[in-house]
């Protein structure tokens, strides 16, 4: 098939964009999928798959077993001193974005969809500009890129604040004595203007994800004094770190728009993950939205034609509005040191509020 004849174009081949395409080439449609890295690599990402997530990928054919043999049961969480630690409603899985990224790629080439690699999208106008100067017309886009932009369809500047948050990662090789210390539990330690999310992953290693406002960042110089301020800030996170080699790098993602949503919805463009909504990373829900994002749009694309876009964007935003709003609250009572602490101290004392909030932050 040649791409310029492609009515179907989905930009992007995370999890949103991969999903939409085994949808559609289940049921016969041939989308083309453009991926703007020749080889799968390693997202900043929390890497949480919850159980409602895991569902939805056992329909598209990968088990949790294939993700991470190792199941996460538990959640454990730290502030100023507090410890809070419960189990998790029903299993859920660690997974790096190499492991869950190839795995769906290589179901959507299996189920028919075109796919290329090493193809970035410049613009997306009034026709699609790629790198290598092809312009293309489909006449339905699933826009996939996740929290990169494409010029023309990117999200309001102003949803990004006064204070913008910024995506840290580093990825801490296997150890024994890492792995015994966050065991089957998903960390999240608390603290001034940010949070971590600690996880053990497929490989061993154990990835450690920040969210965190720039202003902190400012304060601490650059990425490496700031993971030194936090060590000795959070000295259970400072344990995990300590098991750095100092080879690691920092990954860094900038200005991410944590509580925006797509409300409106135009004829032909069907807006995925990131780019239909962002909740903050604390929920643990973002490749949850991602996923879920991908199929409903697909399934309306194929009941309604491209005409169903609007009303499945205005749609999906309504489902994002409950989830979204509560992970927004709690992640700002997390980033003050007083409140932070309080959090933890009720968690502590009431589990079954850890279960309510986990429950009515995954998307419908």
């Amino acid at each position: 098939m040649r791409r310029e004849a492609a009515p179907i174009l989905i930009v992007g081949g995370g999890p949103a964009g991969s999903t939409a395409a085994i949808t559609l080439a289940r049921s016969g449609a041939r989308p083309l999928l453009l991926e703007r890295q020749r080889e799968t690599g390693d997202a900043l990402c929390g890497g949480f798959l919850s159980w409602a997530t895991l569902d939805r990928l056992e329909r598209l054919g990968i088990g949790a077993e294939a993700l991470n043999p190792a199941p996460t049961t538990r959640v454990r969480l730290f502030a100023r001193g507090r410890t809070a630690e419960t189990s998790l409603p029903r299993p859920a899985r660690c997974v790096s974005r190499r492991r869950l990224d190839g795995l769906l790629l290589a179901a959507a080439e299996a189920a028919g969809a075109q796919v290329e690699r090493g193809v970035t999208v410049r613009a997306a106008e009034d026709t699609v500009r790629l790198d290598d100067g092809a312009e293309l017309r489909p006449e339905t886009l699933f826009l996939a890129s996740g929290k990169h932009d494409v010029r023309g369809l990117a999200r309001p500047v102003a949803a990004r604040g006064d204070d913008p948050m910024l995506g840290l990662r580093v990825r801490i090789v296997a150890a024994p004595g890492l792995t015994r210390a966050v065991g089957e539990a998903i960390e999240l330690h608390l603290f001034d203007r940010g949070y971590c999310g600690v996880a053990v992953h497929e490989d061993g290693s154990a990835n450690a994800c920040l969210a965190v406002h720039r202003s902190r960042l400012n304060e601490a110089g650059d990425p490496e004094a700031l993971l030194a301020a936090l060590g000795e800030e959070c000295p259970e996170l400072g344990e995990r770190l300590a098991y750095r080699t100092g080879d690691e790098p920092v990954d860094a993602v900038a200005n991410v728009p944590y509580g925006w949503r797509e409300r409106e919805g135009r004829c032909g463009l069907f807006r995925l993950g990131d780019q239909a909504g962002v909740i903050p990373s604390l929920a643990g829900e973002g490749m949850g939205i991602a996923i879920a994002s991908g199929a409903s749009a697909a399934e309306s694309l194929l009941r309604g034609g491209e005409s169903a876009a609007s009303e499945w964007q205005r749609s999906f935003a309504r489902k994002l509005a409950g989830p979204i709003g509560l992970a927004r609250a709690i992640a700002t009572l997390s980033e003050r040191a007083a409140t932070a602490s309080a959090l933890v101290a009720l968690a502590r004392l009431a589990p079954p509020l850890v279960h309510l909030a986990a429950r009515l932050t995954r998307v419908r």
